[in-house]
């Protein structure tokens, strides 16, 4: 081997050597499409994971508003009922205090006066009541929508983690079919 066939030889393995790192480097730099989706399926697994973790912490703070508008309606209820109670004693006294001393006297006026004052504090409760059910189904609903935007995660979550599955199998197989067309032109340029 002369002189001239060393040096060319020589400079064809440098620049085989330059082509193999730029290559290495272009695929280092900017990832493949299967590459970019696992990556972005990985981005979409953290991000599912936050929203679960958000959606699992408010079902209990709803579940607790909803415990605390039930105590609030019974107890609104129980006085309700007792005004209820007031009013008809009250009713029961006027009656008898008019078929007494008659319509104007001042036991009933008295009377007038503790039945307008129990129909006052019974309307109140039941205002009262009326406006807890309508914060207990309101906590209702939230808890509820809750539940589904942790189902709705899971199933996000589930998906995103089967999409990464595939794109990481999907990579494996291109990496043995690229090595395997490799092998097959070192062979074909062998001439075997």
């Amino acid at each position: 081997m002369n002189a001239e066939q060393v040096v060319r030889r020589g400079a064809l393995a440098i620049a085989f050597a330059g082509l193999l790192a730029a290559s290495a480097y272009s695929q280092g730099q900017d990832p493949t499409p299967q590459q970019q989706d696992l990556q972005k399926d990985k981005k979409d697994i953290r991000n599912d994971k936050k929203d679960l973790a958000k959606d699992r912490a408010d079902r209990p703070a709803d579940q607790r508003d909803i415990n605390h508008d039930k105590r609030d309606l019974n107890k609104d209820r129980a006085e309700r009922n007792a005004d209820q109670r007031d009013i008809n004693h009250d009713k029961a006294q006027l009656a008898r205090d008019d078929k007494k001393y008659g319509a104007s006297s001042a036991q009933a006026q008295s009377d007038r006066k503790d039945l307008r004052a129990d129909r006052v504090d019974r309307n109140k409760d039941q205002r009262d009541i009326n406006r807890d059910r309508t914060d207990l189904n309101k906590d209702r609903a939230d808890r509820h929508a809750d539940q589904r935007g942790i189902n709705q995660d899971k199933k996000d979550l589930s998906k995103d983690r089967k999409d990464r599955n595939q794109d990481r199998k999907d990579i494996k197989k291109d990496k043995r079919d690229l090595h395997k067309d490799r092998k097959d032109l070192r062979h074909d340029k062998r001439g075997h």
